[in-house]
């Protein structure tokens, strides 16, 4: 996907001040059994399709809304992810501002994940 400029500009401004992480590193966060919260940031439709093992989701679009009652501990750490890690880095940086200490972007996203080969849930498909 081409994305605008102004969304590109957005994105590296925020990525200046959040902290970002490898999918590796999630990764083998997760074998190691080390506890944080796995939280994928995309869309409803994105998230019914696959998503990283065990990730909840809460989509960016309600993200702010809804954190701190799924998320009260605000020194728990976090990773976010996204498709490719340009809305989980605007996302990092909107709960760095609502107080979260240790919250970070996964780079490449989910799209990295599956090329990488990483473990992944299927979604749930709409019935028709």
């Amino acid at each position: 996907m081409k994305h605008n400029p102004g969304f590109l500009a957005l994105v590296g401004d925020a990525k200046k001040r959040i902290a970002e992480t490898s999918i590796a590193q999630v990764r083998a966060r997760l074998e190691a059994g080390e506890p944080f919260a796995f939280i994928d940031v995309r869309e409803d439709a994105e998230f019914a399709v696959d998503r990283a093992r065990g990730a909840r989701h809460i989509g960016r679009g309600v993200l702010e809304r809804d954190v701190e009652t799924l998320l009260p501990d605000k020194d728990a750490p976090i990773v976010l992810y996204c498709g490719g890690g340009f809305r989980s880095a605007l996302a990092a940086e909107s709960l760095q501002k609502m107080g979260y200490t240790q919250v970070v972007s996964m780079d490449g996203g989910m799209r990295a994940w599956r090329e990488a080969g990483y473990p992944i849930e299927p979604g749930e498909r709409p019935r028709s």
